[in-house]
């Protein structure tokens, strides 16, 4: 068993005994009313009805099947239809080959889930476990070593790469034997990951208490011998994926225009843009998909994917997620068709054309003062309210709309309560894009939990919020200061958007 544990961005567990709490409360006081945390009085826009319609022409009603997979609605009937086939896709487990199956074989050797949506849980985030002996398969590990690669952004742990692969197609695997049962010449699964929680009190000014808590990654089972000795490593909890397709719409330039690496209007908001490499143009160019940005259009998101989430080599990624130092994944057999790829240039096309086409929902009620609240405390700098797609898009429903995604898509300096300490390109280990709001309050709905931040340590927006450091301070201090009837119309707002 490994536990990884970083000293530096964890805090003690206070107990809540009235010492301990009168200590608190002063404390959190005294910085409350420093005047160098309070950020600069915001203005209240005045509402437009566009704000209710969050994805434009592709916004639609909550259904009443739980379910972020839903088509935009102006899709022609032709469009849908491959929309569904792709959706069908997506759905689908893959096996191991070969099969008879050929349409989906090629599983593995090494793999984290059978189909795409077996992290997305339909359509939203990943599901974190609370239980510390129940296995994370939601999401994955991302490793790497110190440096810089222009093509990988990272330098990949030399013997389990730059994703830790926890499932494998050995018989043992399948039938949940222990690692040590995996039969000659099978491939093991590189580990098993758990998740230990720390977790301590919050103390607002006004004396009331909320419990925050995060994740310590704790690897077990380790089939390939040991990490490097300056392993990097980073749990991520898979996002939730509407609205893809008006996210890449919006012009580069009108992210850019956000940007200010050097805080130069002196808001301590320096949003920065990641240079991220683009297998489809063979060049770096700013990235604006996943939790450091560091995918830049929606086919390398989905091809990636293939290939290191389910083992499923495509035209954009051919190569099994295998090392060198696993001799058995290289020699595995494989589902390639005659071109050398397990899911072709169609195929992934039509995923790609699902992903890219899911519509966003409509705005749902919430109290107007929570979206006074949003904005007077300084949230909508770096989230972003609006934006408007650009007028040249391949797809129609995608051109001109006035979008409402509460993101600006750019990295921000989050601070060290939120590092996972390993850089992604030009991203640091305290910077994180900005996540898109919209629809975030259904994935209670959708898969029973909220599961927030890129590791899913938060169970609701409060939570959230109290994690926000770095640039973020100040817009969590004027949180902080809010009445408790204030905190919480500001978090129905976001539930709602």
């Amino acid at each position: 068993m490994m536990k990884l544990f970083r000293p530096d961005s964890f805090r003690p567990h206070l107990l809540l005994a009235l010492g301990f709490l009168l200590v608190g409360i002063v404390l959190v006081n005294l910085v409350i009313c420093d005047k160098t945390a309070s950020p600069a009085h915001f203005s209240t826009p005045d509402i437009r009805q566009e704000e209710s319609l969050p994805g434009g022409s592709s916004s639609i009603p909550y259904p009443a099947i739980a379910s972020l997979e839903i088509p935009s609605p102006e899709l022609t009937d032709s469009a849908k239809s491959l929309f569904y086939a792709g959706k069908a896709l997506a759905h689908q487990p893959w096996v191991k080959a070969p099969t008879a199956t050929t349409a989906r074989d090629g599983l593995g050797p090494l793999y984290n889930a059978r189909s795409c949506l077996g992290c997305h849980v339909k359509g939203a985030k990943g599901i974190v476990p609370d239980d510390p002996n129940k296995p994370f398969t939601n999401g994955f590990v991302r490793l790497s070593i110190p440096g810089y690669d222009p093509v990988l952004g990272v330098i990949p742990e030399p013997t389990y790469g730059d994703q830790l692969q926890t499932e494998s197609t050995s018989l043992a695997n399948q039938l949940g034997l222990a690692l040590t049962q995996t039969g000659d010449g099978e491939v093991k699964p590189e580990a098993k990951v758990f998740l230990q929680w720390q977790s301590y009190i919050q103390i607002y000014p006004d004396g009331s208490a909320v419990e925050l808590r995060q994740p310590e990654i704790d690897i077990r089972d380790l089939g390939y011998g040991p990490f490097h000795d300056v392993t990097l490593f980073s749990l991520r909890n898979a996002p939730a994926i509407h609205g893809m397709g008006l996210i890449e719409a919006i012009p580069q330039s009108e992210i850019d225009a956000l940007a200010d690496p050097d805080d130069s209007n002196n808001d301590g908001i320096s949003g920065r843009v990641n240079l991220v490499w683009s297998p489809y143009k063979d060049k770096l160019i700013p990235g604006r998909f996943g939790h450091k940005a560091s995918k830049a259009e929606i086919a390398t998101v989905v091809a990636a994917a293939f290939a290191n989430d389910i083992g499923i080599s495509n035209p954009i990624f051919p190569q099994q997620p295998c090392t060198s130092k696993q001799a058995a994944c290289l020699n595995s057999l494989t589902g390639n068709d005659d071109l050398g790829y397990e899911i072709p240039q169609d195929l992934l096309e039509l995923v790609i054309n699902f992903t890219r086409n899911i519509s966003v929902p409509k705005q749902r009620s919430f109290p107007p003062k929570g979206r006074t609240a949003f904005y007077q405390s300084g949230c909508q700098q770096c989230h972003q309210p609006q934006f408007r797609t650009g007028k040249d898009q391949s797809f129609a429903h995608l051109n001109d709309q006035l979008i409402w995604p509460y993101s600006d898509f750019l990295l921000h300096d989050m601070g060290d309560q939120l590092t996972d300490g390993r850089p992604d390109f030009d991203a640091s280990r305290n910077e994180w894009r900005t996540p898109p709001l919209w629809g975030l309050g259904l994935n209670k709905q959708i898969n029973g939990s909220l599961n927030l931040l890129h590791d899913g340590r938060a169970r609701s927006v409060e939570e959230a919020i109290l994690w926000h450091g770095g640039e973020a301070t100040n817009a969590r201090t004027k949180f902080m200061q809010l009445a408790a009837e204030e905190r919480q119309q500001l978090v129905q707002f976001v539930e709602a958007l």
